[in-house]
């Protein structure tokens, strides 16, 4: 089993779906990274944590039927070619 492209691929991919699936007021909460709506003043930039979290809750809104899409296209080609 060499390092490819297509593993590089399916591995952004597991990644993404782990993103996808992380539920906010479940586990993101638990760990302090819910819903914080106090971004700072104006003028001030976001830290890192507001911008993690804009980031999973994006990836969540956009990517969620396309990774439908995604998913089933890796998972055939798994069965077709091993």
């Amino acid at each position: 089993m060499g390092f490819s492209l297509y593993s590089l691929i399916e591995a952004i991919l597991l990644f993404v779906n782990a993103a996808a699936i992380l539920h906010e007021e479940r586990f993101l909460s638990k760990i302090g990274w819910g819903s914080d709506h106090s971004t700072g003043g104006f003028g001030e930039d976001p830290g890192m944590k507001t911008q993690l979290i804009n980031l999973i809750r994006s990836v969540r809104t956009v990517m969620r039927v396309p990774l439908i899409f995604l998913n089933c296209a890796t998972i055939l080609s798994l069965l077709l070619f091993g």
